[in-house]
């Protein structure tokens, strides 16, 4: 298909950011965004990369109803010269179809829906920052849009993409940060949707976050569905443990979200010959750990925060330090590499980085 192009005329376009070292994450948007149609009996259709602007739907439209929805989190970087780069996006394009799949949503083409981010960005690639560690958010998304109530797969969908330039995800920024341990609530149950990247997913770890940035806590960690036992992710995040000489991580199984961060982590500390295990590990394993003084460090991998050291947990009524509260080595290699490889300043042995100008 050929993407329609409808500039926004120079004079009606939006002012950017004067001080891109004080953007905060997801309050701005650039001037243009990407949209296509799908039904059933056409397929994609109509694909128009046009003005920012409010979509329009019934108020019958199933995702407002029962939830049929998925999105996506990229990054483009600016580096020297002016050159431009996204991160892994075809892992992003893979990610998002396995999503529809489970969800009984229209997949998209890879090729097509990394040509989509490319030409949104570059339409708009003023907005990707110019300022240190500073990067424009991309967000694809999804949602079914046919006008019928009555629980069944939507037969229409609308797919959608909108950019915006970002600072930190955290207000800490790259500093260590606070989690709650939840044994209350959970995220994602076997034979769930916890593997996809699902509104309804991020809707129902609301009311335990809300709990956590009560008591102090930026984020909230989960426990597994079934014995509250294993931990699973953190937030937004998939979670890494330094015990020892020993990187561990929850292994992949349907519950946990597979972040492209988090096998970039995995394919460095793998290039690095770090001991790396992908295996099930207990809460009372963790805090035994910081105990005994084996757990060096504790940090989260995401596309938004990249990496995110963590420097206190709370859990059962107790708080715990790790690493007496500071960055981690480790952690901060992680962080150093992985955007120093984002935004050109370092080799890129593993073909992530795409220069798209």
């Amino acid at each position: 298909m050929e993407i329609m192009v409808k500039p926004v005329p120079e004079e009606k376009r939006k002012p950017r950011p004067v001080d891109e070292t004080k953007l905060e994450f997801g309050k701005i948007f650039s001037d243009h965004m990407f949209t296509m149609h799908y039904h059933v009996e056409k397929g994609w259709h109509d694909p128009l990369l046009g003005p920012f602007a409010p979509l329009a739907l019934d108020p019958t439209a199933q995702c407002l109803h029962y939830g049929q929805e998925i999105f996506e989190g990229m990054k483009a970087y600016r580096g020297e010269n002016g050159s431009i780069y996204l991160f892994r996006p075809f892992e992003n394009a893979k990610r998002m179809n396995i999503s529809a799949r489970r969800m009984c949503m229209a997949e998209i083409e890879e090729s097509f829906f990394v040509e989509a981010v490319t030409q949104l960005v570059l339409i708009d690639r003023d907005w990707v920052p110019k300022a240190k560690d500073a990067s424009m958010y991309i967000r694809p998304a999804m949602i079914a849009t046919e006008a019928a109530l009555g629980v069944h797969p939507s037969t229409e969908f609308i797919f959608f993409i909108i950019a915006g330039p970002v600072g930190a995800y955290y207000p800490e920024g790259f500093n260590p940060t606070k989690i709650y341990v939840s044994e209350d609530y959970v995220r994602s149950a076997p034979g769930g949707t916890g593997a996809c990247k699902a509104g309804g997913n991020y809707a129902a770890s609301l009311y335990a976050m809300r709990l956590a940035n009560e008591m102090g806590y930026t984020q909230v960690l989960w426990l597994d569905a079934v014995e509250r036992r294993f931990v699973e992710e953190v937030g937004t995040s998939n979670i890494f443990f330094l015990i020892g000489e020993e990187l561990v991580t929850p292994p992949l199984g349907g519950t946990i979200l597979p972040g492209v961060m988090r096998n970039s982590i995995l394919t460095l500390a793998d290039s690095w010959n770090m001991k790396v295990s992908e295996r099930p590990i207990g809460i009372q394993d963790v805090i035994q750990a910081i105990h005994d003084g084996s757990m060096k460090e504790m940090f989260a991998s995401g596309t938004a925060a990249v990496v995110s050291p963590v420097g206190h947990i709370y859990y059962q009524g107790n708080e715990y330090v790790i690493n007496g509260g500071r960055t981690g080595s480790t952690a901060e290699k992680f962080y150093n590499e992985i955007l120093n490889i984002q935004y050109g300043k370092a080799p890129d042995p593993f073909g992530w980085r795409v220069r798209i100008a």
